[in-house]
């Protein structure tokens, strides 16, 4: 075999033979050079891992909390000498929330060697992504996808470090009874597998806890204008309305009724956890309920990061030290499997306990975490805060 090996800026045909018999200091590091080239030694390089959302569209600022999250704590692993002796590289990927757009980028991933995604955030669009990772041997975590599909029929190497809606319907389910179980409650949803897996399990235990709904209703996401739902709700005289769906709708649907004068109460799930939620709603956003995890950022554990993160200029809301714990999770496991093998890592990860963030976490048989619950939030002047 000959190989074109540089002299000063001559290229000459050189047999490996006579190469690997060099003796000189310049001979044996060209040596090795050209033995890294032809593949016969490994070039010590990166690892690659991935965090994949709505990084574009109207869900955009579920995707920044994402793409902060992870590279912060992509960040701190490499101060700390990255992974296995390696650094870590983060890439991005871009899915806008759409199912198809989620699965092409999870299969370019898998292309370029991502060894491990933090992600996605809509339901919908993890679910079939995971398909793609569990094909190409990619290690998945969700810092925001709820619905239980994902870990209920994905895969030996699906988890996630959030919640699940079965979990979170049947808390707001209860709430709705307990609170409004003799007034007019609505509730409607986006038709996408987060939103309207919710609303599905928010009616179930209504039903359950011996209460019924005036009206049922799915509307479509995506849209500007909400009058031809709003008028309906103003028809049926809705005291209370609960949304199964994405902060961008529940917002302008709440809005679209303020400006027609009808005072409503709004009760929603996790998705709303974004200032886009206030910025667009506004003041008719004043006394919205919702359920979310317990805020991560009042984590003693998490105090270094918080910090960090403000003095960027950056709030660390929502799911942000989520996608933070993810990665956390991911490098932890790998440590304590000695290898980025798969199968070393998904055992790692299904049999030890994780210092996150989020405070030690651990997985179950699924994939799902086993320490998290869901705690309603008010929106308070701008900001949400506890319900007391």
């Amino acid at each position: 075999m000959i190989f074109d090996v540089d002299w000063g800026g001559t290229l000459e045909p050189v047999p490996v033979a006579e190469i690997l018999a060099m003796e000189t200091l310049k001979g044996v590091l060209v040596a090795l050079l050209v033995l890294v080239v032809a593949g016969i030694v490994p070039a010590r390089g990166e690892i690659l891992i991935a965090t994949a959302g709505p990084m574009s569209g109207q869900y955009i600022s579920s995707g920044d909390q994402f793409r902060w999250g992870a590279e912060l704590a992509v960040a701190g692993l490499n101060e700390r000498g990255g992974v296995l002796g390696e650094k870590v590289r983060l890439v991005i990927g871009d899915d806008s929330c759409d199912p198809e757009q989620a699965v092409a980028v999870a299969r370019k991933l898998v292309s370029d060697g991502v060894v491990f995604v933090a992600g996605h955030y809509c339901s919908g669009a993890s679910i079939p992504a995971s398909k793609a990772y569990e094909d190409g041997g990619v290690v998945m975590i969700s810092p925001g996808s709820t619905n239980p599909r994902l870990t209920d029929e994905g895969g030996a190497n699906v988890f996630r470090v959030c919640g699940r809606d079965d979990a979170q319907g049947s808390v707001a389910g209860a709430y709705l009874a307990d609170r409004w179980g003799d007034k007019k409650i609505a509730i409607l949803h986006d038709q996408t597998a987060y939103g309207e897996g919710l609303a599905a399990e928010t009616r179930n235990e209504l039903t359950r806890r011996g209460a019924r709904e005036a009206m049922y209703a799915p509307y479509e996401p995506g849209l500007i204008n909400y009058s031809t739902i709003a008028t309906k709700l103003i028809a049926a005289k809705i005291d209370v309305v609960y949304v199964g769906g994405y902060s961008t709708e529940a917002a302008l649907i709440l809005r679209q009724l303020h400006d027609m004068g009808y005072a409503v109460q709004l009760v929603s799930g996790d998705a709303i956890v974004t200032d886009d939620f206030w910025a667009i709603a506004g003041p008719a956003a004043e006394g919205t309920l919702f359920t979310y995890f317990p805020d991560a950022r009042n984590n003693p554990e998490a105090a270094d990061p918080v910090a960090q993160f403000r003095t960027l200029g950056y709030e660390p809301e929502g799911n942000t030290l989520y996608a933070y714990a993810a990665v956390q999770t991911w490098a932890q496991a790998v440590k304590k499997a000695g290898s980025l093998d798969l199968g070393k890592v998904i055992a790692a990860l299904r049999s030890n306990k994780f210092e996150t963030v989020l405070g030690e976490i651990a997985f179950d048989e699924k994939g799902d975490v086993t320490t998290t619950s869901f705690v309603w939030y008010e929106w308070r002047e701008g900001k949400y805060v506890p319900v007391k």
